[in-house]
Protein backbone atom coordinates (compact mmCIF):
# COMPACT_ATOMS: atom_id res chain seq x y z
CA UNK A 1 0.00 0.00 0.00
CA UNK A 2 1.75 3.50 -1.03
CA UNK A 3 1.89 6.07 1.76
CA UNK A 4 -0.79 8.08 -0.05
CA UNK A 5 -3.41 5.67 -0.16
CA UNK A 6 -6.38 5.69 1.98
CA UNK A 7 -6.73 2.39 4.39
CA UNK A 8 -9.40 -0.12 3.42
CA UNK A 9 -12.36 -0.02 5.52
CA UNK A 10 -15.78 -0.33 6.39
CA UNK A 11 -15.86 3.69 6.34
CA UNK A 12 -14.51 3.97 3.09
CA UNK A 13 -17.02 1.78 1.75
CA UNK A 14 -19.55 3.47 2.59
CA UNK A 15 -18.75 6.71 1.85
CA UNK A 16 -17.67 5.39 -1.80
CA UNK A 17 -20.89 3.91 -1.83
CA UNK A 18 -23.14 6.81 -1.07
CA UNK A 19 -21.11 9.11 -3.59
CA UNK A 20 -21.14 6.65 -6.47
CA UNK A 21 -25.51 6.42 -5.74
CA UNK A 22 -25.83 10.23 -5.00
CA UNK A 23 -27.36 9.37 -1.86
CA UNK A 24 -28.67 12.63 -1.31
CA UNK A 25 -30.40 12.86 -4.85
CA UNK A 26 -30.99 9.44 -4.42
CA UNK A 27 -32.99 9.96 -1.10
CA UNK A 28 -35.05 13.02 -2.19
CA UNK A 29 -35.74 11.37 -5.63
CA UNK A 30 -37.06 8.28 -3.48
CA UNK A 31 -39.45 10.48 -1.64
CA UNK A 32 -41.31 11.43 -4.81
CA UNK A 33 -42.13 7.77 -5.16
CA UNK A 34 -42.95 7.11 -1.82
CA UNK A 35 -45.25 10.05 -1.66
CA UNK A 36 -46.76 9.14 -5.26
CA UNK A 37 -47.46 6.01 -3.06
CA UNK A 38 -49.43 7.24 -0.63
CA UNK A 39 -51.58 9.46 -3.35
CA UNK A 40 -52.56 6.48 -4.75
CA UNK A 41 -53.63 4.07 -2.11
CA UNK A 42 -57.42 4.39 -1.54
CA UNK A 43 -57.09 5.51 1.75
CA UNK A 44 -54.56 4.83 5.22
CA UNK A 45 -55.79 1.12 5.77
CA UNK A 46 -54.96 0.11 2.58
CA UNK A 47 -51.39 1.20 2.87
CA UNK A 48 -49.03 -2.27 2.14
CA UNK A 49 -46.26 -1.64 4.45
CA UNK A 50 -44.02 -4.54 2.76
CA UNK A 51 -44.74 -3.08 -0.89
CA UNK A 52 -43.67 0.58 0.36
CA UNK A 53 -40.83 -0.74 1.65
CA UNK A 54 -39.63 -2.79 -1.55
CA UNK A 55 -40.48 0.60 -3.38
CA UNK A 56 -38.23 2.29 -1.22
CA UNK A 57 -35.21 -0.11 -1.70
CA UNK A 58 -36.07 -0.90 -5.19
CA UNK A 59 -36.22 2.66 -5.98
CA UNK A 60 -33.22 3.83 -4.35
CA UNK A 61 -31.14 0.57 -6.38
CA UNK A 62 -32.56 2.29 -10.12
CA UNK A 63 -31.67 5.76 -9.14
CA UNK A 64 -28.52 4.36 -7.26
CA UNK A 65 -27.70 2.21 -10.42
CA UNK A 66 -28.55 5.24 -13.00
CA UNK A 67 -26.08 8.08 -10.73
CA UNK A 68 -23.24 4.86 -10.99
CA UNK A 69 -23.63 4.08 -14.59
CA UNK A 70 -23.41 8.21 -15.43
CA UNK A 71 -20.24 8.16 -13.30
CA UNK A 72 -18.40 5.48 -14.93
CA UNK A 73 -19.57 7.15 -18.72
CA UNK A 74 -18.54 10.78 -17.70
CA UNK A 75 -15.49 9.98 -15.47
CA UNK A 76 -12.96 12.15 -17.45
CA UNK A 77 -15.18 14.80 -17.79
CA UNK A 78 -15.63 14.29 -14.29
CA UNK A 79 -12.40 15.21 -13.64
CA UNK A 80 -12.11 18.21 -15.52
CA UNK A 81 -15.37 19.76 -13.00
CA UNK A 82 -14.61 20.79 -9.61
CA UNK A 83 -17.48 19.65 -8.13
CA UNK A 84 -17.15 16.04 -9.47
CA UNK A 85 -13.57 15.91 -9.48
CA UNK A 86 -13.35 14.03 -6.27
CA UNK A 87 -16.03 11.07 -6.93
CA UNK A 88 -14.86 7.62 -6.67
CA UNK A 89 -14.51 6.86 -10.40
CA UNK A 90 -13.17 9.93 -11.70
CA UNK A 91 -10.90 10.42 -8.64
CA UNK A 92 -9.42 6.89 -9.20
CA UNK A 93 -10.48 5.45 -5.86
CA UNK A 94 -12.78 3.17 -7.62
CA UNK A 95 -11.73 0.92 -10.52
CA UNK A 96 -14.20 1.40 -13.53
CA UNK A 97 -15.29 -2.39 -13.25
CA UNK A 98 -16.04 -2.13 -9.64
CA UNK A 99 -18.55 0.70 -9.82
CA UNK A 100 -20.43 -1.11 -13.43
CA UNK A 101 -20.71 -4.08 -10.59
CA UNK A 102 -22.06 -2.22 -8.10
CA UNK A 103 -24.26 -0.37 -10.96
CA UNK A 104 -25.31 -3.64 -12.00
CA UNK A 105 -26.16 -5.40 -9.16
CA UNK A 106 -28.54 -2.25 -8.19
CA UNK A 107 -30.16 -2.50 -11.52
CA UNK A 108 -30.83 -6.11 -10.96
CA UNK A 109 -31.84 -5.68 -7.40
CA UNK A 110 -34.34 -2.93 -8.24
CA UNK A 111 -35.98 -4.43 -10.80
CA UNK A 112 -36.48 -7.58 -9.29
CA UNK A 113 -38.09 -5.39 -6.06
CA UNK A 114 -39.72 -3.38 -8.44
CA UNK A 115 -41.28 -6.48 -10.55
CA UNK A 116 -42.50 -8.12 -7.45
CA UNK A 117 -44.62 -5.00 -6.89
CA UNK A 118 -45.79 -5.09 -10.06
CA UNK A 119 -44.69 -5.10 -13.86
CA UNK A 120 -45.84 -2.05 -14.64
CA UNK A 121 -43.41 -0.48 -11.81
CA UNK A 122 -40.22 -2.41 -13.09
CA UNK A 123 -40.62 -1.40 -16.71
CA UNK A 124 -41.04 1.97 -15.99
CA UNK A 125 -37.80 1.91 -13.73
CA UNK A 126 -36.21 0.04 -16.60
CA UNK A 127 -37.27 3.12 -18.86
CA UNK A 128 -35.97 5.64 -16.66
CA UNK A 129 -32.81 3.86 -16.15
CA UNK A 130 -32.20 3.48 -19.96
CA UNK A 131 -33.30 7.11 -20.85
CA UNK A 132 -30.59 8.59 -17.87
CA UNK A 133 -27.89 6.45 -18.97
CA UNK A 134 -28.35 5.53 -22.80
CA UNK A 135 -29.65 8.66 -24.11
CA UNK A 136 -29.88 11.71 -21.28
CA UNK A 137 -25.96 11.47 -20.37
CA UNK A 138 -24.49 11.23 -23.68
CA UNK A 139 -26.46 13.94 -24.97
CA UNK A 140 -25.16 16.21 -22.10
CA UNK A 141 -21.86 17.23 -24.00
CA UNK A 142 -24.02 18.07 -27.91
CA UNK A 143 -26.98 19.55 -27.11
CA UNK A 144 -28.99 21.72 -23.99
CA UNK A 145 -32.34 19.89 -25.31
CA UNK A 146 -30.48 16.64 -22.62
CA UNK A 147 -31.92 18.64 -19.92
CA UNK A 148 -35.70 17.95 -21.91
CA UNK A 149 -34.70 14.38 -22.25
CA UNK A 150 -33.32 14.02 -19.03
CA UNK A 151 -36.99 15.71 -17.61
CA UNK A 152 -38.18 12.21 -18.97
CA UNK A 153 -36.57 9.48 -16.11
CA UNK A 154 -36.32 12.92 -13.90
CA UNK A 155 -40.13 12.63 -14.08
CA UNK A 156 -40.87 9.34 -13.64
CA UNK A 157 -40.27 8.41 -9.39
CA UNK A 158 -43.78 10.94 -8.57
CA UNK A 159 -46.01 8.59 -11.38
CA UNK A 160 -43.73 4.95 -10.41
CA UNK A 161 -45.02 5.44 -6.83
CA UNK A 162 -48.93 5.84 -8.07
CA UNK A 163 -48.27 3.03 -10.85
CA UNK A 164 -46.86 0.67 -7.40
CA UNK A 165 -50.21 1.49 -5.41
CA UNK A 166 -52.54 1.15 -8.17
CA UNK A 167 -50.97 -1.62 -10.71
CA UNK A 168 -52.46 1.25 -13.06
CA UNK A 169 -50.94 3.93 -15.93
CA UNK A 170 -53.95 6.99 -16.18
CA UNK A 171 -54.61 10.43 -15.84
CA UNK A 172 -53.98 10.34 -12.46
CA UNK A 173 -50.09 9.21 -12.67
CA UNK A 174 -50.06 11.24 -16.07
CA UNK A 175 -50.79 14.35 -13.86
CA UNK A 176 -47.78 13.56 -11.36
CA UNK A 177 -45.26 12.98 -14.46
CA UNK A 178 -46.41 16.14 -15.67
CA UNK A 179 -46.12 18.32 -12.74
CA UNK A 180 -42.44 16.76 -12.31
CA UNK A 181 -41.81 16.77 -15.70
CA UNK A 182 -41.98 20.90 -15.61
CA UNK A 183 -40.41 20.84 -12.78
CA UNK A 184 -36.65 19.52 -14.22
CA UNK A 185 -36.54 22.45 -16.15
CA UNK A 186 -36.58 25.41 -13.80
CA UNK A 187 -34.71 23.37 -11.85
CA UNK A 188 -31.84 22.14 -13.85
CA UNK A 189 -31.99 25.69 -15.48
CA UNK A 190 -30.64 27.00 -12.20
CA UNK A 191 -28.07 24.66 -11.78
CA UNK A 192 -26.60 25.19 -14.89
CA UNK A 193 -26.47 28.92 -14.17
CA UNK A 194 -24.78 29.20 -11.63
CA UNK A 195 -22.77 26.45 -12.40
CA UNK A 196 -21.97 27.54 -15.80
CA UNK A 197 -18.34 27.77 -15.65
CA UNK A 198 -17.52 24.32 -14.12
CA UNK A 199 -20.37 22.86 -16.84
CA UNK A 200 -17.84 24.65 -19.39
CA UNK A 201 -14.82 23.27 -18.44
CA UNK A 202 -16.47 19.65 -19.61
CA UNK A 203 -18.35 20.64 -22.56
CA UNK A 204 -21.54 20.80 -20.96
CA UNK A 205 -23.93 23.66 -22.02
CA UNK A 206 -27.04 22.81 -19.65
CA UNK A 207 -29.06 25.83 -20.72
CA UNK A 208 -31.46 25.98 -23.12
CA UNK A 209 -29.71 28.77 -25.15
CA UNK A 210 -25.81 27.21 -24.14
CA UNK A 211 -25.71 30.68 -22.65
CA UNK A 212 -26.77 32.75 -19.21
CA UNK A 213 -28.78 35.42 -20.87
CA UNK A 214 -32.74 36.69 -21.27
CA UNK A 215 -34.07 33.92 -23.29
CA UNK A 216 -32.57 31.20 -20.92
CA UNK A 217 -34.03 32.98 -18.35
CA UNK A 218 -37.08 34.10 -19.62
CA UNK A 219 -38.16 30.37 -20.65
CA UNK A 220 -36.83 29.67 -16.83
CA UNK A 221 -39.95 31.76 -15.94
CA UNK A 222 -42.39 30.39 -18.55
CA UNK A 223 -41.70 27.13 -17.11
CA UNK A 224 -41.93 27.86 -14.03
CA UNK A 225 -45.45 29.38 -14.88
CA UNK A 226 -46.38 25.83 -16.94
CA UNK A 227 -45.64 24.26 -13.39
CA UNK A 228 -47.54 25.87 -11.24
CA UNK A 229 -50.89 25.59 -13.55
CA UNK A 230 -49.88 21.91 -14.15
CA UNK A 231 -50.12 21.68 -9.84
CA UNK A 232 -53.60 22.88 -9.95
CA UNK A 233 -54.66 20.61 -12.21
CA UNK A 234 -55.86 18.38 -9.48
CA UNK A 235 -57.95 21.00 -7.70
CA UNK A 236 -60.13 20.86 -11.33
CA UNK A 237 -61.68 17.80 -10.97
CA UNK A 238 -60.74 16.39 -14.49
CA UNK A 239 -57.92 13.75 -13.06
CA UNK A 240 -59.81 11.19 -11.41
CA UNK A 241 -58.86 9.88 -8.15
CA UNK A 242 -56.00 13.03 -8.03
CA UNK A 243 -57.88 15.55 -6.38
CA UNK A 244 -57.00 18.33 -4.11
CA UNK A 245 -59.51 20.29 -2.11
CA UNK A 246 -59.77 24.71 -2.46
CA UNK A 247 -57.79 25.10 0.79
CA UNK A 248 -54.64 22.59 -0.86
CA UNK A 249 -55.34 24.45 -4.16
CA UNK A 250 -54.86 27.62 -2.68
CA UNK A 251 -51.95 26.37 -0.93
CA UNK A 252 -50.46 25.62 -3.91
CA UNK A 253 -51.24 28.50 -5.68
CA UNK A 254 -49.19 30.51 -3.16
CA UNK A 255 -46.43 28.00 -3.71
CA UNK A 256 -46.70 28.28 -7.05
CA UNK A 257 -46.65 32.30 -6.92
CA UNK A 258 -43.02 31.74 -4.49
CA UNK A 259 -41.37 30.02 -7.70
CA UNK A 260 -42.41 32.16 -10.32
CA UNK A 261 -41.33 35.04 -8.30
CA UNK A 262 -37.43 33.99 -8.10
CA UNK A 263 -37.54 32.73 -11.41
CA UNK A 264 -38.77 36.39 -12.55
CA UNK A 265 -36.03 37.70 -10.03
CA UNK A 266 -33.51 35.60 -12.15
CA UNK A 267 -34.81 37.05 -15.26
CA UNK A 268 -34.41 40.60 -13.54
CA UNK A 269 -31.12 40.26 -12.38
CA UNK A 270 -28.94 37.13 -14.32
CA UNK A 271 -26.77 36.71 -10.87
CA UNK A 272 -25.22 33.41 -10.04
CA UNK A 273 -26.65 34.18 -6.66
CA UNK A 274 -30.49 34.53 -8.02
CA UNK A 275 -29.76 31.41 -9.72
CA UNK A 276 -28.46 29.53 -6.67
CA UNK A 277 -31.85 31.00 -4.60
CA UNK A 278 -34.12 29.68 -7.50
CA UNK A 279 -32.53 26.12 -7.18
CA UNK A 280 -33.57 26.20 -3.29
CA UNK A 281 -36.67 27.44 -3.75
CA UNK A 282 -37.69 24.68 -6.72
CA UNK A 283 -36.02 22.35 -4.04
CA UNK A 284 -38.40 23.20 -1.25
CA UNK A 285 -41.07 23.44 -3.59
CA UNK A 286 -41.21 19.99 -5.28
CA UNK A 287 -41.42 18.48 -1.57
CA UNK A 288 -43.78 20.83 -0.10
CA UNK A 289 -45.76 20.35 -3.06
CA UNK A 290 -46.18 17.05 -2.53
CA UNK A 291 -46.45 17.20 1.41
CA UNK A 292 -49.56 19.20 0.75
CA UNK A 293 -51.08 16.98 -1.34
CA UNK A 294 -50.75 14.24 0.92
CA UNK A 295 -51.81 16.00 3.90
CA UNK A 296 -54.61 17.28 2.14
CA UNK A 297 -55.97 13.60 0.85
CA UNK A 298 -56.02 11.84 4.46
CA UNK A 299 -57.04 14.90 6.03
CA UNK A 300 -60.21 14.91 3.51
Amino acid sequence: MSATAKPFSLQTIATDFKEITKAGLAISVLFSSIAGYLLGVEDYHDLNWITLLMLSIGGYCMVGASNAYNQVIEKDLDALMDRTKNRPVASGRMAVNHALFIASLLTIIGLILLYLINPKSAMFGAISIFLYTSVYTPLKTYTPLSVFVGAFPGAIPFMLGWVAATDHFGIEAGTLFLIQFFWQFPHFWAIGWFLYDDYAKAGFYMLPTGKRDNSTALQTVLYSFWLLVASLLPALGYTGRLFISPIAAILVFLLGVWMVFYAIKLYQLRTTKAARTLMLVSVSYISLLQIIYIVDKFLR
